[in-house]
């Protein structure tokens, strides 16, 4: 399903890290407010979330980081040609990751209490996700075949996730927020399974933040008319 990216969205890729530059304090005529647990948040004046009691989630948009095929190929030691990742091994990894986000965004906006839906309607809240900048470390071209390796480097993504009036299609918020795997500091094993692994428990982090951050928003609104940048609700 193709999308037409938002403003931040496309900030979003441009950028390594949302911590590595100052995001700016309106997109797509929303305006910054303080996050809790996101990096950055987005909430268009005068929104009203009240009504929202149902859900409807677009399937997602995963994006490798920028070069990520070159890099993972190009660091390769010699002798190690059965472990270089083609273009249709990238295509798969990045449809898994879609199946895996697809699947757990979902069971955790589930067992929070939300109601999915798949059509528009009074009070459906229509979700976008994207996840731009994925950095799979050590991934195995060929599956489980190919053993596990050792690295010292985390995986990592950024979400940006985008809230829609369902019926009016009126952008409502835009959030986004960089994550990495976690990392001990120490070598440690990566395999098929682990990459697997590690990209849902950051999903379900971000689900279980965003089912988080609607209720907060119910609370808070309606949003301000006058909503200043920086804005603590």
């Amino acid at each position: 399903m193709n999308r037409k990216l938002t403003a931040l969205a496309f900030l979003a890729i441009t950028l390594i890290g949302p911590a590595q530059a100052k995001m700016p304090t309106e997109v797509d005529g929303l305006i910054e407010v303080k996050s809790k647990k996101m990096d950055a948040a987005y909430l268009l004046p005068g929104a009203d979330f009240r009504s929202y009691d149902k859900i409807m989630v677009d399937p997602s948009v995963v994006a490798f980081q920028k070069n990520w095929l070159r890099d993972q190929n190009g660091s390769l030691p010699i002798g190690a040609s059965d472990r270089r990742i083609t273009a249709s091994d990238a295509q798969k990894i990045l449809s898994t990751a879609q199946q895996n986000f697809d699947e757990v965004f979902a069971d955790t906006l589930t067992k929070a209490g939300y109601t999915l839906v798949t059509t528009p309607g009074p009070g459906v809240l229509r979700l976008s996700p994207s996840v731009v900048n994925l950095y799979i470390v050590a991934p195995e071209p060929s599956g489980p075949t190919m053993g596990v390796t050792f690295t010292v480097q985390p995986s990592e993504g950024t979400l940006v996730l985008e809230a829609r009036d369902s019926q009016t299609n009126t952008l409502l918020a835009t959030v986004l927020d960089q994550r990495q795997t976690q990392n001990s500091g120490g070598a440690q094993i990566s395999s098929q399974a682990s990459n697997i692994n590690d990209f849902r428990q950051i999903v379900h982090f971000w689900a279980a933040a965003s089912a988080a951050g609607l209720e907060s928003l119910k609370t808070a609104s309606p949003i301000p008319a006058d909503l200043q940048p920086g804005q603590k609700l």
